[in-house]
């Protein structure tokens, strides 16, 4: 396939470019220092439609492809990875609420996230099961109240919630029939709803212009219209955005990855030792030629990926997978050699390169950690019946 830049998708890496250069990357380093979480500024980007990048256009929605997604985020998070990252979890949650909730759901609650009036949550991973999301516990038990109004009672917990206490809106994907996938439904829920309280505010490694809280929901009432498609339907939705969101993140590893070569390259030509610049050093030339090969190579993956989810290949779950798993970690590891390249200069956060490390070392854990990400390959090439390796 063309990997050229049409002239509508180079406008919006254009606009992207312009907005997170100058409202973002200023403030990247005082963000992660602070521990700030920049609502303004993510709000505000609602007004160039990244809000909604793939949402349906009639709740105000882009209706964007994954691919077109992925040229955003990529250039977005060269200016700021965590607030990126956040930017792309908030696009998962509009795009499930627009695609598949009732149209009074959508109508109400999704045009308030596609604009910015509202930031949402994703409410998926529980304590003690991480990935095993077929497995979840927090329950959704449905009920009639005294008005004879049909509604669910949420209990249980949910853990590592990117934005929990700073949002509006979660979107919960709790349990509601038998065990396993099949009893998994989704709902969106009023953040301040009675009975959810929000644990302490993680301190983390990275990502830190971005809040991550356990959230704990008892006894919260939901109104049935609240239920996004229908009972059971949950799991299903959840993978389908697990698939968009591993192309996202990788999409972010990318953009991150791609700011740390280009600092090392400059770094490279101003440095001097033994009197002669450190791209005169063959040895380091050679290490930069492999980053930027790898880089390359990642991001046609990506793209590859993204290609395929748009056109509905039933090969696209293994290829977001190998994306993101061969991303996440060539995209870590350039950002690993930009800092060794700039010495002890690197280490220290004068220069950036040691938050580049920071916030790209959590994307091999998340949507799906990277051996996770192997099993589902590895399963896609022995199930039963196939006859060749998928190409």
């Amino acid at each position: 396939m063309n990997f050229e830049l049409n002239e509508d998708q180079q406008a919006f890496v254009d606009a992207a470019k312009e907005y997170a250069s100058s409202e973002m990357a200023p403030h990247a380093a005082h963000w992660d220092e602070t521990s700030h979480f920049p609502v303004d500024v993510i709000k505000n980007t609602g007004e160039l439609g990244f809000l909604g990048i793939y949402s349906p256009e009639q709740y105000g929605g882009l209706g964007l492809s994954r691919l077109d997604a992925s040229l955003i985020f990529e250039e977005m998070s060269k200016h700021c990875t965590s607030t990126t990252a956040f930017l792309t979890i908030h696009n998962m949650c509009a795009w499930m609420l627009t695609s598949f909730g009732s149209e009074a759901l959508a109508e109400e609650w999704g045009t308030k996230l596609t604009s910015g009036e509202l930031l949402a949550s994703y409410c998926l991973t529980e304590p003690g099961h991480g990935s095993d999301a077929g497995n979840l516990k927090t329950t959704a038990n449905k009920t009639t109240d005294a008005n004879g109004n049909q509604q669910y009672v949420l209990n249980g917990s949910k853990t590592f919630i990117s934005g929990a206490g700073s949002t509006d809106i979660l979107i919960v994907m709790a349990r509601t029939g038998e065990d396993g996938p099949r009893g998994v439904s989704c709902f969106m829920v009023p953040a301040d709803a009675e009975g959810i309280s929000y644990g302490k505010k993680e301190d983390k490694m990275g990502w830190n212009s971005q809040p991550t809280r356990l959230i704990t929901f008892e006894d919260v009432i939901i109104p049935a219209g609240n239920l996004i498609g229908q009972e059971g339907e949950g799991f299903k939705f959840a993978m389908k955005g697990l698939d968009g969101g591993r192309i996202n993140i990788a999409s972010c590893s990318l953009g991150t990855a791609q700011a740390a070569l280009n600092q090392a390259q400059a770094y490279m030509l101003e440095r001097k030792q033994f009197g002669k610049t450190l791209a005169s050093f063959q040895a380091l030339q050679f290490k930069l030629a492999d980053m930027l090969t790898e880089l390359i190579a990642a991001r046609q993956m990506v793209r590859l990926a993204a290609h395929k989810l748009d056109h509905k290949d039933p090969q696209a779950t293994a290829y977001c997978a190998m994306a993101k798993r061969f991303a996440t970690d060539v995209c870590f590891q350039i950002c690993d050699e930009a800092l060794q390249l700039h010495g002890g200069y690197g280490y220290i956060k004068e220069y950036p390169l040691e938050r580049h490390l920071r916030d790209t070392r959590v994307h091999r854990i998340l949507e799906g950690t990277n051996e996770i990400m192997r099993l589902i390959i590895s399963r896609k090439i022995l199930q039963e019946g196939a006859t060749e390796v998928i190409i």
